[in-house]
């Protein structure tokens, strides 16, 4: 099948993959600079979860804690719900006074929930949870290595840690919280990521399988020609789950709303990087092999 389509995506790739490192070298030299935003999953701190038997004002809240002296927090509210987040660890005199002050000056039936996470337990999760990103990496790459071949396995490792990176730098960039749900959010962008990748090296693997290559510019060629055929499946899964994501990010607690941000820009890196990144890695080291020599049948003689 032969595309008719104008836009040259291996002709193109030469400056998305610069743009690309450049911005990716920005987000780095960022994350470098200013860290992660650890949130309490990752960091000593301690979470207070209220719940209320009334509707209260947040402003009401943030005013209440402010008078309390407990250093920096986080709140979030929700309905007959409000979560906060101490970043430092308070003592047991410190959690009675607050109780006691909340229940008197905001609401006398409240209910309270409190839990206190310290440095030893915040970095055992932190080294948990990079454990598992590696191991759920790792088992995706040897899938590709043995579904297809290591060129296809190293155009998807480097897209998929461009994936990566690219949501954990801006959650540095913008000082965004990174917590647990975070965490579950970059797995899931890596696996929708390569999803996107094995498509498209799919319908490279069948077009390659039938086509005759005699130069670099029939392998551009099949390249462009799979990347249109399944350009309208991917976007397609890609709107659908966007769509999914945008709502819960509009409309769900503020719990889940960095993890429904972090898909959305995940989802997006990860179908950019899927056309742009890894089959044009895939490309360039096939080029590197030798072009096989098309035999050309000696003609008789009359």
């Amino acid at each position: 099948m032969r595309s008719s389509r104008k836009f040259d995506f291996v002709k193109s790739s030469r400056i998305f993959l610069t743009a690309s490192a450049a911005v990716l070298l920005i987000g780095l030299v960022a994350l470098g600079v200013f860290g992660l935003n650890y949130g309490i999953d990752f960091s000593s701190g301690t979470s207070v979860d209220v719940s209320t038997t009334k509707k209260l004002e947040e402003t009401q809240v943030k005013t209440f804690i402010n008078e309390q002296n407990l250093g920096d927090y986080t709140l979030a509210s929700g309905e007959n719900r409000e979560s906060i987040r101490f970043k430092t660890a308070l003592n047991e005199q410190q959690e009675k006074d607050f109780k006691t002050e909340f229940l008197a000056k905001l609401d006398p039936d409240a209910s309270f929930e409190i839990n206190i996470v310290d440095v030893d337990i915040a970095k055992e999760q932190e080294r948990n949870a990079l454990i598992g990103m590696a191991v759920a990496s790792v088992g995706i790459m040897l899938y590709i290595v043995i579904r297809f071949e290591w060129r296809f396995a190293l155009g998807a490792i480097v897209s998929t840690v461009y994936d990566a990176l690219f949501v954990i730098c801006v959650f540095s960039i913008f000082r965004l919280e990174v917590n647990l749900p975070f965490i579950l959010a970059v797995l899931t962008i890596i696996g929708y990521s390569i999803n996107d990748t094995v498509v498209i090296f799919d319908r490279i693997r069948e077009n390659l399988r039938f086509a005759k290559i005699k130069s670099h510019a029939d392998l551009n060629k099949l390249v462009n020609d799979s990347i249109w055929q399944t350009l309208a499946r991917s976007i397609n899964t890609v709107i659908t789950v966007l769509i999914a994501a945008v709502c819960l990010f509009i409309f769900a607690g503020e719990s889940i709303r960095l993890f429904s941000l972090a898909i959305i820009i995940g989802l997006a890196s990860g179908a950019y990087s899927s056309i742009f990144i890894a089959s044009q890695v895939w490309l360039y080291f096939k080029k590197k092999e030798p072009l096989k020599k098309v035999a050309v049948k000696p003609q008789s003689t009359p």
